[in-house]
């Protein structure tokens, strides 16, 4: 799956899916996506302020998505199970491990330095936070 006639019959095959990539850099990602494939990552975490400009982008249960390496080769096919607005300071160990796999207090440091460098921080501010399902390993088809 490294061509642009791959990444169309992927649109063909889950027709609306958009494309996202896991982690803020290379290394974050690849560790991400094992913990996905491990079935230790089930859930995504977001500001809600990032999608101000793109509604379309978030999340609808029921859509499934491309998951791309970081140089943008799909690799995982995505299914939303769920989408909560929750704020920051209300998210529960159970679904910081979901997240991440790390416990809550981990996951709130983490979380706050990205939140930090990308628009602020704040306990209160409402995140978008998304369950997902794998659909389909695109490693299977090579």
């Amino acid at each position: 799956m490294t061509n642009s006639d791959d990444f169309e019959d992927l649109q063909q095959t889950y027709p609306g899916a958009g494309s996202y990539r896991f982690g803020g850099n290379q290394a974050q990602c690849e560790k991400l996506l094992k913990l996905v494939r491990a079935g230790k990552k089930t859930a995504n975490c977001e500001a809600l302020r990032e999608f101000a400009q793109e509604p379309d982008a978030l999340p609808k249960p029921g859509r499934c998505d491309i998951a791309t390496l970081w140089d943008g080769t799909p690799t995982l096919i995505t299914r939303t199970v769920s989408v909560q607005n929750i704020r920051f300071c209300d998210v529960t160990a159970e679904q910081a491990r979901m997240e991440s796999d790390l416990p809550l207090d981990d996951w709130r440091m983490m979380q706050q330095k990205h939140f930090s460098k990308s628009g602020g921080f704040d306990p209160e501010m409402l995140l978008v936070f998304e369950t997902f399902e794998v659909v389909e390993d695109l490693r299977e088809r090579l």
